[in-house]
């Protein structure tokens, strides 16, 4: 195929889309890629759309709901499709194996545009497709993707088109994502047709993955306030003097407002942050329990590992 060719362009023309689920996989972000390309045929009133699932054995892929999802067979089945989607979720270092990373570029350049889906991106990285590419992957995963593959430009957009290669950071990323190839390939009038649907809206793909959350009204502002600080500074959290002095309050007056608001002191709240994103990072990275520390604003591994015990009931190596 043509490195040149791109399948985000006017075509009245059927367009196939062979999909690569991986195992532990999302199903909202498998539907999310499908579900509007049935929707746009169903509103063009034809098939302008297939697609077929395959998987890394050609047996069904078991996804994080516990759900099978058929699938037409191996890779190799994918051959004849315009363009590859790897949809990838947890544990992508152990599913996507070295031979079939090996399959995977062989067969790249049969396609005219390559693509991954949250953790898809990692498994294209790892087979050198995303080299010299801007490309984007969950919001979690960012700055370890661009540690492990400087060769890729690593962006924190919702979805990206650099070229033949186009990734989206999860599964309402990926549903804006196919909203735009039915946009482009179809108009404008189907692609309003099918959001509307699913009740929703698109997003352009460069905006980011995380907005700044609105403030929630049951909470006082102040609070709402240094809960928003303590989101962006788990790695160094403030003293709650700080935090206090931030929101023009005393401590004595922050933390009452703490415990009427949330039932928490401000110390423990932070502490909850702090843990919910280290168990997040021992859960879902193989980072060594020193950074997950680090990151998470623990002076030592053992200090997290205390906390981390009297918080869950056992130490982070029992998630691994």
């Amino acid at each position: 195929m043509a490195q040149t060719a791109t399948i985000f362009a006017p075509s009245p023309g059927p367009f196939t889309l062979a999909a690569l689920v991986l195992p532990q996989a999302s199903i909202l972000e498998v539907a999310s890629v499908l579900d509007p390309l049935r929707s746009a045929n169903r509103h063009l009133g034809h098939e302008a759309f297939r697609w077929r699932i395959t998987s890394p054995d050609g047996a069904a892929v078991p996804l994080t709901c516990g759900i099978e999802l058929p699938s037409t067979g191996p890779l190799a089945t994918a051959e004849g499709a315009d363009a590859l989607v790897v949809i990838a979720g947890y544990r992508q270092s152990q599913v996507a194996t070295a031979p079939l990373i090996r399959e995977l570029s062989r067969m790249a350049p049969r396609f005219t545009a390559i693509g991954g889906i949250d953790a898809g991106a990692w498994v294209l990285a790892r087979a050198g497709l995303l080299n010299g590419h801007k490309a984007t992957v969950h919001w979690e995963d960012l700055e370890d993707l661009a540690a492990a593959h400087p060769q890729v430009d690593v962006v924190p957009d919702r979805y990206v088109i650099d070229r033949n290669r186009f990734t989206a950071g999860g599964a309402a990323p990926a549903a804006d994502l196919m909203l735009h190839l039915i946009r482009t390939r179809h108009g404008t009038a189907t692609a309003l047709q099918v959001a509307a649907s699913f009740i929703t809206t698109a997003r352009e793909g460069s905006e980011p993955q995380v907005l700044p959350q609105k403030p929630d009204p049951r909470l006082d502002p102040r609070v709402a306030q240094t809960i928003a600080r303590m989101e962006a500074t788990l790695d160094a959290p403030d003293p709650i003097a700080t935090l206090a002095a931030r929101a023009a309050l005393s401590p004595r007056r922050l933390e009452m407002l703490f415990r009427q608001n949330t039932g928490l002191t401000p110390a423990a709240y932070a502490l909850d942050l702090r843990l919910a994103a280290a168990r997040r990072m021992v859960t879902d990275t193989r980072h060594p329990l020193a950074e997950v520390a680090l990151r998470t604003g623990f002076s030592s591994p053992s200090t997290l590992s205390r906390a981390f015990r009297q918080r869950f009931g056992h130490p982070p190596s029992t998630l691994r």
